[in-house]
């Protein structure tokens, strides 16, 4: 592993504890996502509509991402990603001490949330910097890895805690303290990341133009779609179905694997068949896993039904990657990489703007109308994105027009 990794940083870098400090920071994620649907659900008595609120405001962070990126742009990557992880570490902190109150509970997840974004504003930039040339895409693959790692032990931890305690106010408390300690951790081994290295100006300004407006629309309809599952699907499996922290962090982590092992062949198939293709076939299998996702408990028994949510879960984390899509047709329209940088980043803040108005509307609709009707906008969302896809033109039909 050390051989391998000397071959893609820079000797003079502080790639290691730029590593050590994803790997304890992806654990702390991992343990934390583990129980928290679980934790307002039971703890808190959070209601689908209070989620849906609660969604607002941890989203608004990465709405505001690009202000707050522009307000500390005298400060090197290494600084801000040492802010957000003070950030962070306050946001969880408070978790694990406040009362079991919905608004500050919400407050505490905000301000976690906020560390967060700041940190992966900067993640990219340092994974380029720390690289050796011609080795940045290994760089940022490995990078993610770690991370990567650090989530599943999270989430097998839990799985394993929760197979063997039930879950309380106490036990969801000293995880989070726990998970507050690991991001201490990470903070201080990024104390030793004493570079100066500079931030991605694209992440520090928005970036329209015309030739982009159909991957701005394309961005508006995944960030609405995307969002209801990311909320209210596992929300709909502790509510609905039961579910408790050990189910819900099995389920994490084998979407986590799949989306390690799939993402490779993902982008081998957009390569192959063509972004076009993948964008539109993607929101159409989605149109599947919405109905079953919102209509099985009326075709089959409740054990059965529960068991289809739960596969339907994994099938959109799996169909998720076909976003990567979206980033080559982005690719190929830009005049170089610093544009596509700028768009994709762009593209995350229309992103962001859409789902924290989908995360209340869509606890409103699930109050009022029931789970089937949000999940039937959701499926309609996915057929207008496939339409719209396929009045995207490819440059390599607009050769075989040519000829």
């Amino acid at each position: 592993m050390r051989d391998s990794l000397k071959k893609i940083y820079r000797e003079d870098s502080p790639y290691k504890p730029y590593l050590l400090s994803l790997l304890v920071i992806g654990f702390s994620y991992g343990l934390q996502k583990g129980i928290l649907d679980n934790y307002l659900a039971e703890i808190v008595a959070m209601t689908e509509f209070d989620r849906g609120v609660l969604e607002f405001f941890r989203e608004l962070p990465g709405l505001m991402l690009v202000g707050i990126l522009a307000v500390m742009y005298r400060f090197s990557a290494e600084k801000i990603y040492k802010i957000g992880a003070l950030v962070a570490l306050v946001g969880l902190m408070m978790l694990s001490l406040v009362p079991a109150s919905r608004v500050l509970v919400t407050l505490s997840i905000c301000i976690y949330s906020l560390g967060e974004h700041i940190q992966l504003g900067m993640k990219n930039s340092l994974g380029v910097h720390y690289a050796k040339p011609g080795k940045s895409g290994l760089s940022l693959g490995k990078q993610h890895s770690f991370y990567d790692m650090g989530t599943l032990g999270g989430f097998l931890i839990i799985i394993v805690l929760f197979r063997i305690i039930s879950g309380n106010s106490t036990t969801f408390r000293i995880i989070f303290a726990i998970s507050a300690a690991l991001v201490l951790a990470g903070f201080v081994s990024s104390l030793r990341m004493t570079g100066t290295s500079q931030t991605d100006s694209s992440k520090r300004r928005f970036y329209f133009r015309k030739k982009f407006t159909k991957y701005y629309i394309l961005e508006v309809t995944y960030g609405a779609r995307k969002q209801v599952f990311f909320t209210f699907g596992p929300y709909l499996l502790v509510l609905h179905y039961g579910a408790n922290a050990s189910v819900m962090s099995m389920l994490f982590a084998i979407s986590a694997i799949c989306g390690t092992i799939l993402s490779p062949y993902v982008g081998k198939l957009i390569d192959r068949i063509g972004y076009k293709t993948v964008m539109v076939s993607d929101t159409l299998l989605l149109v599947i896993v919405c109905f079953f996702y919102g209509f099985s408990e009326y075709f089959f028994p409740v054990n059965v039904s529960f068991v289809i949510c739960c596969a339907m879960y994994v099938m959109d984390s799996i169909i998720s990657l076909a976003s990567m899509a979206s980033n080559v047709y982005v690719h190929e329209l830009s005049d170089g990489p610093e544009e596509t940088r700028a768009t994709i980043a762009t593209g995350v803040s229309v992103n962001h703007f859409v789902t924290i108005f989908v995360a209340l509307l869509g606890g409103w609709v699930w109050r009022a109308t029931g789970i089937q009707t949000l999940f039937t906008i959701s499926a309609v969302i996915g057929l207008l994105n496939s339409l719209f896809a396929s009045t995207i033109k490819t440059k390599r039909k607009s050769l075989a027009q040519g000829a």
